[in-house]
């Protein structure tokens, strides 16, 4: 083995392990949050992106001058492809969609392997501790947001009887609380589901409307959107 074959190697492992170590990173965000996309699935994704950056780069020297071979297709193949996988995980329930974060999470955990795989270190794990921090740090500053802001959505289940959206918006209207849009789907006879987009007077809290409208008769579940 010649010493610039060993430095080749030890460059090619070097990557692996770098790449295994920031899907890592990330990946355990996603276990201990128990999404979809835990820790071995960031995992396999950022190194086996690396692997295959790694692999085009070595077909492009091979091949290079004896035929034209594009050193970005493969990582393009990645990025495109890693969306079947991403889509796994995004489930619809009612009106809401959950599962986006851990889809985008894994098509930057792609990019991120691409990214070492091609020796781009620096970039990459800058990435990955910025995706980190988004994930874990974001999400109170979100929190901290939503719960200040005056609009509020929320799903609710309901008996479909005459006189029950009066009774409702009676209850809203009492609290000072606006309606800003409003949603009817049936699903059965004797049950509606209720989309309704409220504004809410600054010193009202969400969980107050919330329990106040669990009160009324006939509701059976109301959700925050």
């Amino acid at each position: 083995m010649h010493g610039s074959d060993f430095l080749d190697y030890l460059g090619i492992i070097l990557r692996l392990i770098v790449s295994a170590l920031a899907g890592a990173l990330i990946g355990l965000e996603r276990e201990h949050k128990n999404m979809p996309a835990g820790l071995r699935t960031n995992i396999l994704v950022c190194m086996g992106s690396a692997l295959v950056q790694i692999v085009n780069i070595e077909i492009f020297k091979q091949y290079r001058g004896i035929t034209d071979v594009d050193p970005a297709r493969f990582g393009a193949q990645v990025i495109s492809g890693i969306g079947f996988l991403g889509a796994g995980t995004i489930i619809r329930e009612g009106a809401s969609i959950k599962g986006l974060t851990t889809a985008a999470g894994l098509w930057v955990v792609a990019c991120i392997g691409i990214a070492i795989g091609n020796g781009s270190y620096f970039p990459g794990l800058l990435v990955a501790f910025l995706a980190y921090a988004t994930l874990n740090l974001v999400k109170s500053i979100e929190k901290r947001i939503t719960k200040r802001s005056p609009y509020f959505e929320v799903e609710m289940r309901m008996t479909n009887v005459p006189g029950q959206l009066g009774k409702l918006g009676k209850a809203l209207g009492d609290m000072k609380v606006n309606i800003n849009s409003i949603e009817i789907k049936e699903n059965w006879k004797e049950l509606i589901t209720i989309y309704l987009n409220l504004y809410l007077p600054v010193n009202l809290d969400k969980q107050e409307v919330i329990r106040k409208l669990m009160c009324q008769d006939g509701v059976y579940s109301i959700d925050q959107l």
